[in-house]
């Protein structure tokens, strides 16, 4: 680790600079292709030189807005000449176009937002025919039908509001059409899902309230003061929950696909602080973004070299999706966009302000992705007990992604994330287990409630608990495995959040015959030490208590890119049809002691550490 910190302009363009002189040794002679070094991606090197380059051109593109094109790296004749040589048919170096491969689809947005942002400065500056190269490049994409339905919606949009504002072509259907999509996609208080699926994520904020911020001061958006004041509403109201999913040491959530992004994570404060929100001030929203890059400074991304691995800290291939390659992990630029605004913006001259972990405990329902939100003052961790995500339809049966589909994600803990783990859930997560062993999944499952009451956070699900045969030739992109699946009960989990603890309420009805119901809490990485009710590893106390029962705790090698050893708590017991079974889970640096709890008829009764007592009516059992 290092102590380096980045908080202000200057340490930002610093860094950014860095970043950007480390990659050129890797691009192709007239610096088209950025090709890193690496395995190839799953999509082949040529897409791999294409990310490597539209990914940099992000930054580039901020530090050249952010400057009023001042250049002294000599950016913009780096990239133009990448331009030409990209989209130029005859090249070695031309660029795999967006009717060849889906992902130039993506590219191409990048291309298209940078080229409007650095207009005077670099689009002004090309001869004729490059232009003309470029509109046909990115022209492909009108009318085309191709896109998924999720936040690859903005990908269109931005594309072609480039072509209208450069006389090329463009379609206002597939305008009016995407911005439906999105608008179908917006969820209560703010947040959108990514897709129609319950796909709730980073996404939500790099993307589904990214574009709309820098969409609406692109030449050529066609966006009424309407549209334009309910994105700021809505980003006004996400960013008050988002400010509160950054831990004290600037950690963003490992939760959800596409981790190897990491402060791509920072993306939504900058929109914030563009969009001029009312209710995050400038202060604050600069010290999410800050606290997220240093962070990731700070546990060595970039490496060495200078350069960001497919990884979380170091590099850890597992982490990656299947479309991600060596350029990929360069998204993390959009979590550079504060660079694009000048010094005397109000983001950078304003005094950093703490976020809500730094100042005190801090607990909070989010309502649509159906979490609790505890964070924990004494040791800056937040976390997330999950009752509506899997990334998945209500009803399905299908496999638990461990990305989306546990019962608990934090800043200081990641789910395990090899091979078994998506086939054989465990860590945070409860599952009814036959005699061969194996374990059931929840995803489909139905949100009961999600609220707090009186300083007290209470969720509550039901899921069909199902096994999967899985079908291996299938592949998904951070969703869960698919197969032939069998329900062999119902179960209904209810938690009670205060502080680091959870007490967990299990029901199990319908049950098949033979079957142990099993609850495992938080894997922590690091040389473990097992404690009587759980284990402590790098400075983190992973405990699961049970009345009656011995906690025991199984270790994991190489299933997390935070350590070579995890290890998770668990307990089990057979299944007592009808009968609420409950634990206690907790997460901390410094443990406090664990709540009692009891059930009489449908009421849960929870006596805290410090004698404060919480009740709460358990749902009626099917």
């Amino acid at each position: 680790m290092t102590a380096r910190q980045i908080r202000t302009r200057e340490q930002w363009a610093a860094l950014a600079d860095e970043m950007l002189l480390a990659v050129r040794p890797y691009a192709s002679p007239s610096h088209a292709l950025i090709t890193l070094p690496g395995a190839p991606g799953g999509y082949g090197t040529a897409v791999d030189g294409l990310e490597g380059f539209a990914r940099t051109f992000l930054l580039a593109g901020f530090r050249l807005a952010g400057e009023r094109g001042a250049d002294p790296l000599n950016l913009a004749e780096h990239y133009a000449a990448g331009l030409a040589a990209g989209t130029d048919p005859s090249s070695p170096e031309r660029w795999v176009r967006p009717e060849e491969h889906g992902q130039a689809k993506v590219e191409a947005a990048s291309l298209a937002l940078i080229l409007d942002l650095t207009r005077p400065w670099l689009w002004d500056g090309l001869d004729a025919g490059v232009q003309e190269r470029v509109v046909d490049y990115l022209s492909s994409v009108v009318g085309d039908r191709g896109y998924p339905r999720n936040n690859w919606l903005w990908f269109r949009i931005v594309v072609e509001t480039f072509l209208r504002s450069v006389g090329g072509p463009w379609s206002a259907e597939d305008l009016e059409e995407d911005l439906a999509l999105h608008e179908s996609f917006a969820r209560a208080d703010g947040w959108f899902s990514d897709g129609d699926q319950r796909s709730y994520d980073h996404y939500v904020g790099w993307a589904m309230h990214l574009y709309p911020v820098l969409w609406a001061r692109m030449q050529g958006a066609s966006l009424t003061p309407e549209r334009q004041a309910r994105d700021v509403a809505r980003l006004d109201r996400y960013l008050q929950d988002a400010i509160r999913l950054v831990g004290a040491d600037g950690s963003p959530l490992l939760q959800g696909r596409s981790l190897t992004y990491r402060f791509a994570a920072a993306a939504p404060y900058w929109a914030g602080a563009i969009a001029g929100v009312p209710s995050t001030s400038p202060g604050q929203l600069r010290r999410a973004a800050s606290s997220i890059v240093t962070h990731f400074v700070q546990h060595g991304a970039p490496d060495e070299d200078g350069l960001l691995t497919l990884g979380w800290h170091g590099p850890w291939r597992p982490l990656a999706q299947s479309y991600s390659g060596t350029g990929s992990p360069y998204w993390a630029a959009k979590g550079m966009l504060g660079l694009a605004l000048p010094a005397d913006h109000p983001v950078w001259t304003a005094a950093e302000e703490p976020l809500p972990v730094e100042v005190a405990d801090d607990l909070v329902a989010v309502a649509a992705p159906g979490w609790i939100v505890s964070g924990t003052h004494d040791d800056g961790i937040v976390r997330v007990v999950n009752h509506g995500t899997d990334h998945a339809f209500e009803g399905s049966l299908d496999g638990d992604s461990p990305l989306y589909a546990r019962l608990g994600y934090s800043t200081a803990t990641a789910p395990l994330l090899d091979e078994e783990a998506w086939a054989e859930p465990f860590d945070q997560a409860v599952v009814l287990v036959d005699a061969d062993g194996r374990s059931t999944h929840r995803s489909g499952m139905t949100l009961l409630t999600c609220e707090v009451v009186d300083g007290v956070g209470t969720a509550a699900s039901r899921s069909e608990a199902h096994r999967v045969d899985v079908d291996p030739s299938v592949q998904t992109h951070g969703s869960g495995l698919v197969g032939t699946s069998v329900v062999v009960g119902t179960l209904t989990i209810v938690s009670v959040v205060r502080g680091a603890w959870e007490v967990r309420a299990v029901c199990v009805d319908d049950a098949d015959p033979g079957l142990t119901v099993r609850s495992a809490g938080w894997p922590v990485s690091g040389e473990p030490a097992v404690l009587t009710h759980g284990v402590r590893g790098d400075g983190l106390t992973s405990l699961l208590v049970a009345d009656g029962l011995d906690t025991e705790v199984r270790l994991d090698k190489d299933a997390s890119p935070l350590g070579t050893w995890t290890a998770t708590p668990w307990v089990s017991t057979p299944v007592v049809a009808g009968s609420w079974w409950v634990t206690a889970v907790c997460l901390a640096q410094h443990p406090t002691a664990p709540p009692t709890a009891a059930v009489l008829g449908q009421q849960l009764t929870v006596t805290w550490a410090d004698a404060r007592v919480t009740t709460c009516t358990l749902p009626h059992q099917q």
